[in-house]
């Protein structure tokens, strides 16, 4: 597993305004995508290109286009879903497919209530998407049930993550990379991200 943080000058100024109490939920609702969209482009790096003839307007000449069936992005419902649309812009043709789970706020561990992936992972880099990497329990959960539905290439796309939740990643998923726009300090007692943004999925929807 490698951690990628991207320490883009406007990655970090989109950071410090999701980070901010006063943030409103139509900004916090942007800027989840805008980052999304920037670690998407992170993530994609070493897809495979091979080389087609195009006719410009002035000749034909070689162009280079990404092979094969490219990408297939799995959001873990319901804050994975905010950055759903960042990185769709980034990559329009990706197959979409929903992981449900929550929290159990007693033992921190997934509970999962909803799969819907599509069929053909084994021929796509699979990127999993969720705003915060806590515990790790959920995106652990995430890349076990991509990759027994035949996924060989798994990577994490969050905001934020935790070092004890790139620790769980590393245990677990030591093949899975993970791209972040920032490694925060450590979790609270109630397993929140410190200093963290609060709860992402409350802050995209507006719930409390």
């Amino acid at each position: 597993m490698t951690l990628h943080i991207c320490d883009h000058p406007l990655v970090q100024h989109k950071i410090a305004l999701l980070r901010a109490v006063e943030t409103s939920t139509r900004d916090f609702r942007a800027l989840s995508s805008e980052l999304a969209g920037v670690l998407a482009y992170e993530a994609t790096r070493d897809l495979m290109l091979e080389d087609v003839t195009v006719q410009t307007p002035i000749k034909e000449t070689i162009g280079r286009r990404v092979s094969g069936k490219k990408v297939g992005v799995v959001p873990i419902l319901r804050a994975g879903v905010g950055m759903l649309d960042g990185v769709l812009a980034m990559i329009p043709v990706a197959r979409v497919g929903f992981l449900g789970m929550y929290r159990d706020e007693e033992t921190l561990q997934p509970v999962s209530y909803y799969e819907k992936l599509p069929k053909d992972l084994s021929e796509r880099l699979m990127l999993i998407i969720d705003p915060m990497l806590a515990t790790g329990g959920s995106a652990s959960y995430a890349a076990t049930v991509c990759k027994e539905r035949g996924a060989h290439k798994v990577k994490l796309l969050s905001l934020l993550a935790a070092p004890e939740g790139v620790e769980r990643m590393q245990t677990d998923h030591p093949d899975v990379d993970i791209h972040v726009a920032a490694l925060d300090e450590c979790l609270n007692e109630v397993g929140y991200i410190v200093p963290g943004l609060g709860d992402a999925g409350d802050r995209l929807w507006g719930t409390r």
